[in-house]
């Protein structure tokens, strides 16, 4: 169960909820229009986790406070570059992301942040025209594809985030005081898993297309000590034996 006196930064709420059992899965990924199924351990999603923090600060040579741009939509993949962006003390934007304090209304709820000149950026090979309005020195495509399939072609200017990151070490040390963010995110997780009924140990089952802010899929699940069964393209017909097979003990399709 997340310790939330301690846990005032995601990297903080992140390795609590592993810390609850490394070896359980922490995020089940479904894509119905592939076929695809991907699980990861709290362990295993610490790994890349770990990788891209030292992608972000030893290859491109970030540090806390600096901007990230991340184009993805919900996958585990994107679960990796979002906390590791976070681990790095970065402030991210796009995914969705409901940033407390953010947009054109300074909505303390969370607001979505326009596009912006930034520090790094991620983008999913498909949504490449998204990121001209994200103007970045680092560039980074994911192909999203199953087992973390490289790009067979990587677009020009951009290097390719799998190939990349593998290349770098298990372990990352965090940023201390995490990032510009880590506040207001981890508050507002903390209220939407309320609203949201989330419980620790509980096995949630969560449809991306209408939770597609990763405080919900993400963010809210950490805090809450719960677990993840993440489907894209959810095919219906499936639910009723994916709930049985994942054991899901709170369905938000």
């Amino acid at each position: 169960m997340t310790d939330k006196t301690t846990a005032d930064t995601i990297a903080r709420m992140f390795a609590s909820a592993v810390a609850a059992d490394p070896t359980r899965p922490l995020l089940t990924w479904y894509d119905d229009s592939t076929g695809d199924r991907t699980e990861l351990s709290g362990a295993t999603l610490a790994n890349w986790v770990a990788k891209t923090g030292n992608l972000l600060v030893d290859s491109a040579g970030l540090a806390p406070g600096d901007r990230a741009a991340v184009l993805l939509p919900p996958h585990w993949q994107s679960a990796a570059v979002l906390l590791g962006c976070w681990s790095a003390g970065l402030a991210v934007y796009g995914a969705g992301l409901a940033v407390p304090g953010a947009g054109p209304s300074g909505d303390p709820a969370g607001g979505v942040e326009p596009p912006r000149p930034v520090d790094v950026l991620f983008v999913a090979a498909a949504q490449l025209e998204s990121s001209s309005a994200w103007p970045a020195d680092e560039r980074y495509a994911l192909s999203l594809a199953p087992m973390a399939m490289p790009l067979r072609t990587v677009p020009p200017g951009f290097a390719d985030y799998v190939v990349e990151v593998r290349g770098h070490g298990d372990h990352h040390t965090p940023a201390p005081a995490g990032g510009p963010q880590d506040a207001g995110l981890t508050a507002l997780a903390a209220k939407r898993a309320s609203a949201l009924g989330l419980t620790a140990g509980a096995r949630v089952l969560v449809n991306a297309a209408t939770h597609p802010d990763p405080v919900d899929w993400l963010l809210a699940p950490l805090s809450a000590g719960a677990t993840v069964v993440l489907c894209g393209a959810l095919d219906r017909s499936r639910l009723a034996d994916r709930v049985t097979a994942e054991r899901v003990t709170l369905d938000l399709s």
